[in-house]
């Protein structure tokens, strides 16, 4: 036990956060998963403004990747496919149709400069050895956009999984605007195959959202697919329809695929038939609408965590400010760097300390010298001289120093001092800075991501109520079969295969079932009608029974409202027998008594409307004491 119990404590639990951190959930910070990380990681490695085949950067990210080949290469072609760092040469397959990327060999790629601007930056990033301590790599990289929300997301890990979905880049960004500035914002995915989005279950990014495809009704007897919902493909989507079509739940006459550069999926519609007829039949019983529901998981902080979209962008507002404001302090510490050693230069130079090592015999001397020379010049210096600085300027060639030009000296310390008073004042005024840097990126980019997606409002299509009623509904009563394969019998109306029907026995018992193929009902039955919501709520049942024990007559009136599909119940007491059943309310009960002494009134009529609908659970009410010699339901005469 003790064995089973360390093995749970310990190697499962170190399996599932391995597979959740490291493999399968994207980080918050950068959006990436570790594979898409070291993908780019190479990239940048790699990078000499040429194409490199993708099998050359699979190969180099092997370095830093412990799961193989094939894992690198897919997920390069899905990062490719984003369009949003990586450059592509070669047939990189289409997300649209679902046809595959060339091998590796014959394919090309290269980083576009918008990923240097965005994701690297060196020296504010965490490194961490590679899995065989050879090499190093990006815990993640300093992003400075959401990522996450414009790339999207899926992965499963060990009881969890995330589905995070893209979003326009343009739009995202300015919602990290409006959180730096304090205004509102909302944001709806953007898919790149068009379609049209239901986002109203969204739940800012908790929810579920509807996509359809986009169709072109134009035609009475033809409808084209241009777009398509997301997560399909031109081919699932044809093999959908054609499922459909087998199944007897649509009728088209012909499907065939024209797509090239954009969709084009034509449908011709059988005689008979027209558009009109067929487009709810389409979103009901087809890939042309789908319902994705929203998982939005990150790492954050090294934990995963459930966010919404809301919080992600708030997140990366101050992330944004905090990687600016750390790759500011570096360029500024550079800035400064550069402008102490122009000092340096030029005051050694200008005033010649130069001169004052000719006559020194050693090393130290020559160094303490040059110390000695900056003494008069300390205002000037910003910081201490140190031996490295004076070794740097014993370097200086002779040749440089004589043909050192003193005032382009002094303009390159000014624009120095310029360049630095203004990452001073960006700093003083971090979130201006980081507003104007991502209108800058959106001016520059956004034209490349213009929305695909139509954000709109519609009801999801009922299956029940899209499919036609085209099959006939048989009842044998000598057989006592009913069904839609009995071909015996009478046709009692027609039905789809998503109906359900409602059947009343003589027996007493009532059952809702689904449309059948062949079921035994009894021989004879009272009712068999739909048993939607439409069709029962209008129904009364009045039924006449005789208690066999008392022998007296009972009226009962009820409605079928509630129900479990295939359960039977009683609508009558135990020990009784049925005499008539009517769904019929212009009628009314004739009661006819046996003569006898004292029996003077040998017909009673009574509406049936002046009877209360009770439950079906309740008795009914006894219509009369006196011995009934026959009794029957009779239409009202007007």
């Amino acid at each position: 036990m003790s064995y089973i119990k360390k093995l749970y404590d310990t190697n499962f639990l170190e399996y599932a956060s391995y597979v959740i951190k490291d493999r399968a959930i994207p980080d918050i910070r950068d959006g990436l998963k570790p594979v898409q990380r070291r993908i780019l990681h190479s990239l940048f490695k790699m990078d000499d403004g040429k194409f490199n085949k993708v099998a050359n950067v699979v190969g180099h990210c092997m370095q830093y990747h412990p799961h193989g080949d094939a894992s690198i290469y897919s997920a390069l072609v899905v990062l490719a496919n984003k369009e949003l760092f990586i450059e592509k040469q070669g047939n990189f397959g289409n997300v649209l149709t679902g046809d595959p990327a060339s091998a590796a060999r014959y394919i090309e790629c290269r980083l576009l400069s918008f990923a240097r601007k965005v994701l690297y930056s060196p020296e504010i990033t965490e490194y961490i050895p590679s899995y065989d301590g050879r090499n190093k790599e990006p815990v993640s990289f300093p992003a400075k956009i959401p990522v996450v929300l414009i790339q999207g997301a899926e992965g499963i890990a060990v009881g969890m999984s995330t589905r995070i979905l893209p979003h326009n880049f343009a739009e995202v960004c300015e919602a990290v605007v409006s959180s730096l500035n304090g205004e509102a914002f909302e944001l709806f995915p953007d898919f790149p195959g068009g379609g049209i989005l239901d986002a109203s279950d969204y739940q800012d990014g908790r929810g579920k959202v509807l996509v359809r495809a986009r169709l072109d009704t134009s035609d009475p007897k033809r409808i084209v697919i241009r777009e398509i919902p997301y997560g399909t493909t031109t081919e699932s989507l044809i093999t959908s329809i054609e499922n459909a079509a087998r199944k007897g739940k649509i009728k088209i006459g012909s499907i065939t695929d024209f797509t090239a550069e954009n969709i084009e999926i034509e449908i011709k519609l059988p005689r008979a038939i027209h558009t009109a007829d067929m487009v709810d039949a389409l979103y009901a019983f087809t890939d042309c609408e789908t319902s994705i529901s929203v998982n939005l998981l990150v790492i954050r902080d090294n934990v995963p965590t459930l966010m919404t979209v809301s919080e992600v962008v708030r997140y990366h507002a101050q992330h944004l400010l905090d990687v600016l404001k750390a790759e500011l302090h570096v360029e500024e510490g550079h800035l400064k760097d550069t402008l102490h050693a122009r000092t340096l230069e030029r005051i050694f130079i200008e005033e010649r300390i130069y001169k004052d090592i000719e006559e020194m015999t050693s090393q130290e001397t020559v160094l303490q010298a040059v110390l000695d020379g900056f003494v008069p010049f300390k205002k000037e210096i910003k910081r201490d001289v140190t031996r490295e600085d004076v070794e740097r300027l014993l370097k200086i060639p002779i040749r440089r120093i004589s043909l050192y030009d003193i005032n382009k000296a002094r303009r390159e310390i000014e624009e120095i001092q310029s360049r630095l008073k203004g990452v001073r004042g960006r700093l003083k005024n971090l979130k201006g800075y980081a507003v104007s840097f991502l209108k800058e990126i959106i001016a520059d980019n956004g034209v490349n991501f213009p929305r695909k997606t139509e954000v709109t409002s519609f009801n999801k299509i009922d299956v029940r109520e899209a499919a036609r009623r085209d099959l006939d509904l048989f009842y044998d009563d000598t057989t006592g079969y009913l069904g839609t394969e009995v071909k015996t019998g009478s046709v009692l109306f027609k039905v789809s295969s998503y109906d359900k029907i409602l059947v009343m026995r003589k027996n007493g018992i009532y059952s809702v079932v689904n449309i059948p193929g062949k079921l035994f009902v009894d021989k004879g039955i009272y009712f068999c009608g739909l048993a939607d919501k439409e069709s029962l709520s209008p129904l009364v049942f009045s039924v006449l029974y005789r208690n066999i024990e008392n022998k007296y007559i009972y009226l009962k009136r009820f409605k079928v409202e509630k129900y479990i599909t295939d359960k039977s119940y009683v609508f009558v007491p135990e020990k009784s027998r049925i005499l008539k059943l009517t769904i019929k309310e212009d009628v009314e009960v004739v009661i006819q008594y046996k003569p006898k002494p004292r029996v003077k009134i040998l017909e009673e009529r009574s509406p049936l409307r002046t009877y209360l609908v009770k439950s079906v659970k309740a008795n009914g009410v006894r219509l009369s004491t006196k011995e009934i010699k026959s009794i029957k339901f009779v239409k009202i005469k007007k």
